[in-house]
């Protein structure tokens, strides 16, 4: 990724719009609104699911398009009651959007839709953002629809290594949201000393104040390194049990105190974790929040890389409209405003010479513009077979009771 100045793509409408729209980087953004506001309104405003929805019907071809997400994943005004890349497409499309924050982690949103997406019913959303083995999962069972890259033109912009992965070959499918690691993080008031491998998060000090992911493959790749096993490789079913039992321990002698999706940020706010598995982004938007209280790490045995992907479920009336968002949030002037907020790794060729425009701190930010350095000190989580997903998801769910 070159950090140099060059001439942006795309339509110039476009970082026009995004600019009169209220753009701004996450780091001025909540810098601005916790001396306002307090650090508890700040979080209300941050985690509460909103809405661009321009017209009334949520349903039928004419209705807006239904946007199905993540908490924290998408641009804020100072406010944090709007979206300022999403009103600017809305404003240059003619798009009305319903955006909502509905995606807790995977399993939960699967159990929810997968009935209807069985029986081919449209599932209340035409673009939904979904982790690798999720949307593998998907593309599998063709639960989405493929996507006319014509339409999309600024595909062509998604990073090298993100463009022929194994689940979706010539991403007909899919097309990366944001990537991230996960790694480790404490409440450095708490934990001044630090931590630096997964074993410490078992230090009896911190004895029901830890929180692991509710994310199978965050959770257990993480222990499989710290366990001497590459998540990434060709592992045995020991392996992944090794490190199973390792989450059941610990669940049952009250070191852990949940299992949680995105809400293990309030309880990091909170004081009630003071020590977890994290993913890197939500860590660096507390930074913001809380002054620096907050510290994530790569463990010394490594960590994992993921990615969040866009789709549109096959019952979907509005593919065509879904395509025009895609096309937009590829450009890289856009792609840079949102990863200025989110503090995710962007998969979006041009966003860090974009970045250098909005923030030049953050366009040389290693969690948003990773270092080859930093790239060799994770790994993917392999794809499992479906006979694997299905053994290994039942037995972590059980493990966690959910």
């Amino acid at each position: 990724m070159s950090s140099g100045r060059r001439e942006l793509p795309g339509d110039p409408r476009v970082r026009e719009l995004v600019r009169q729209a209220g753009g701004v980087s996450r780091r001025r953004f909540l810098a601005g609104a916790a001396g306002a506001a307090g650090a508890g309104a700040l979080l209300a405003a941050c985690g509460t699911a909103g809405s661009t929805q321009a017209g009334e019907d949520g349903g039928g071809a004419g209705g807006a398009l239904r946007w199905a997400n993540w908490t924290q994943y998408l641009d804020q005004d100072e406010a944090g009651t709007s979206f300022p890349t999403l009103a600017a497409f809305e404003e240059q499309s003619g798009i009305a959007v319903d955006y909502a924050e509905d995606v807790e982690d995977n399993d939960s949103f699967y159990g929810k839709v997968s009935r209807q997406l069985e029986n081919g019913q449209d599932i209340g959303y035409d673009v939904v953002t979904l982790t690798d083995w999720m949307t593998a999962r998907w593309i599998r069972q063709e639960y989405v629809a493929e996507l006319d890259k014509s339409r999309i033109p600024n595909a062509a912009n998604i990073l090298p290594n993100l463009a022929g992965v194994d689940f979706d070959d010539g991403r007909r499918f899919s097309l990366t949201w944001q990537s991230g690691f996960a790694g480790i993080a404490w409440d450095t008031q708490a934990i001044p000393d630090g931590l630096r491998s997964v074993s410490d998060l078992w230090d009896p000090r911190y004895k029901g104040r830890v929180e692991v992911l509710s994310e199978m493959r965050d959770t257990i790749g993480l222990i499989m390194l710290e366990n001497g096993t590459d998540p990434s490789g060709g592992w045995s079913t020991d392996d992944w049990f090794d490190a199973l039992d390792v989450v059941q321990r610990h669940l049952d002698d009250g070191q852990i105190r949940q299992v949680r999706g995105n809400s293990y940020v309030q309880d990091l706010a909170s004081g009630d974790a003071v020590a977890c598995i994290a993913w890197s982004g939500d860590i660096t938007s507390l930074n913001y929040e809380y002054d620096g209280r907050f510290a994530f790490a790569i463990p010394e045995a490594g960590g994992t890389l993921w990615s969040d992907n866009l789709m549109v479920p096959h019952a979907s009336p509005r593919r065509a409209q879904a395509e025009e968002l895609f096309d937009y949030y590829y450009d890289p002037q856009v792609a840079a405003e949102v990863a200025a907020w989110v503090n995710y790794i962007t998969p979006v060729q041009g966003a860090q010479e974009a970045m250098a425009g909005i923030d030049p701190a953050l366009a040389e930010d290693p969690m948003i513009f990773p270092t080859d350095e930093i790239l060799s000190q994770v790994r993917v989580f392999r794809t499992l077979t479906p006979a694997e997903e299905e053994r290994y998801n039942g037995q972590f769910l059980t493990a966690i009771g959910a």
